[in-house]
């Protein structure tokens, strides 16, 4: 099942995408930020907390793409979600879960609250850039990994 909000997006060059991860965990976020740059995408912001998302991301030229993790200090990531689909130049956002907490009821819990996609960490270096590649073109991810 794939998001009609999704469908509606037109696809991106990585080349151009502007990228907001928000990550608490340093190791997490330099991986990630590896992994992005190594698909081409070179502007790759980073926030630590869903606290202030909304504020930090109208700070960028664009969004295209959060990538955010549920566990955060303060607002977690369905908090920062709502807040982020309650803004005007942000609802559109493509917001995809990268968590820790990957099982079948957090993904369904995930689906149920709007984000348009869902990859479970480990991130699997291999696998990852394909993934950001097929949410990028428009299409729905929602991967428990294994």
């Amino acid at each position: 099942m794939s998001s009609t909000q999704s469908t509606l997006r037109p696809p991106l060059d990585p080349h151009e995408a502007h990228v907001l991860v928000v990550e608490d965990n340093v190791s997490n976020f330099v991986l990630i930020a590896r992994l992005l740059a190594f698909m081409g995408i070179q502007k790759c912001e980073w926030k630590t907390t869903g606290w202030g998302v909304v504020e930090f991301a109208n700070t960028m030229p664009r969004v295209d793409l959060v990538l955010m993790d549920l566990r955060l200090p303060h607002d977690d990531g369905y908090e920062a979600l709502r807040q982020i689909r309650a803004d005007e130049r942000l609802r559109d956002t493509r917001v995809v879960v990268v968590t820790a907490q990957g099982s079948t009821a957090e993904l369904q819990k995930a689906k149920a609250a709007g984000f348009d996609g869902f990859i479970a960490k480990p991130l699997d270096a291999d696998h990852f850039p394909d993934q950001i590649r097929k949410i990028l073109d428009g299409d729905a991810v929602w991967d428990l990994g294994m």
